[in-house]
């Protein structure tokens, strides 16, 4: 066995290499026909080519197959590229179409505030609201308005549809705003067109009652409620609301104020009103005088005189 294999590597391995040695010239001589420059040579590379390209086409099938499959994996890989930048600015677009609808909120707002008719005496500062630090115990908002901006306490505040509060605490650059629905408020009301007075109450809830109306039989619901002015506590004609009916039957008024979106608020000057030096206190107790003058003997004669004529 061994001595067989010996002789069939000895029969192949020259048989191999006179193979080889043919392919070489082969390939030479073809080299060299397509070098030379003849029209002799040309004629025959072009019958050359005509007889045999075309028997090939079986053979350029697979090849032409992978050509266009890696075609298509590029063409594949640009538009997979393409549809990550589309994603990108698509969620670009949308951050800008949320920005313009802030902004187109804002400007309605802004709007609301200059078409609020007020009286011409009552000049204002408008005031953006920095943050809400209601609770369920004490409802009120932050401006970035104060004593800077000469805002002082008691004043009325207003966003573009009706009254909001009043001004509880005034610091160097913001000042705090106590709602209408805290259950400290109470605004003195006059509702429209009977005339009546009442007082509006905070409940924390979004609809506050009316208490004190004097002839309930008068009033409606869907009537106006505005300020009345009693008391100084704010100017008159500053609209509140209007009556509505709660399942209770107990009147209420709903808010014009819209209290969901409170941006900014008008801050209205009013130094017709006696002014509030110590910071929260609406109402002034009045000053007594503490060392009265004691009576002179010529007016305790006066008295005893007028005594005694009686």
């Amino acid at each position: 066995m061994a001595q067989d294999r010996a002789q069939s590597e000895d029969f192949t391995t020259p048989l191999k290499r006179l193979l080889l040695g043919i392919l070489l010239l082969f390939l030479i001589g073809i080299f060299l026909i397509w070098r030379i420059d003849s029209p002799r040579v040309e004629r025959f590379r072009l019958a050359v080519i005509d007889r045999v390209v075309p028997s090939f086409d079986w053979a350029m099938v697979p090849v032409t197959a992978t050509i266009n499959l890696v075609r298509d994996f590029q063409s594949y890989q640009r538009i997979y590229a393409q549809n990550q930048e589309l994603r990108r600015e698509l969620q670009q677009m949308k951050s800008w179409k949320e920005a313009a609808l802030q902004l187109e909120q804002e400007n309605a707002r802004l709007l609301d505030l200059n078409s609020v008719r007020l009286d011409p005496r009552l000049t204002h500062v408008t005031g953006v609201v920095m943050a809400d630090s209601g609770s369920p115990y004490r409802q009120s908002v932050l401006l970035n308005v104060g004593r800077r901006d000469g805002v002082l306490d008691g004043w009325a505040t207003m966003d573009g549809l009706g009254l909001v509060g009043r001004i509880s605490g005034v610091g160097e650059n913001a000042s705090r705003v106590i709602l209408l629905t805290d259950t400290t408020s109470r605004i003195p009301a006059t509702i429209q067109p009977s005339g009546q007075n009442a007082l509006v109450v905070g409940d924390n809830t979004r609809s506050p009652p009316i208490d004190f109306l004097e002839n309930t039989d008068l009033v409606r619901p869907g009537d106006r409620v505005v300020t009345s002015g009693d008391g100084g506590v704010f100017p008159a004609g500053l609209v509140i609301g209007q009556v509505a009916k709660d399942p209770g039957g107990r009147l209420r008024v709903r808010l014009s104020a819209d209290y969901e979106r409170l941006e900014f608020l008008r801050v209205l000057r009013n130094y017709g009103a006696e002014r509030i030096e110590d910071t929260g206190r609406l109402i002034r107790p009045e000053v007594l005088p503490s060392n009265p003058e004691p009576a002179t003997e010529d007016d305790e004669e006066a008295q005893t005189s007028e005594a005694s004529d009686g």
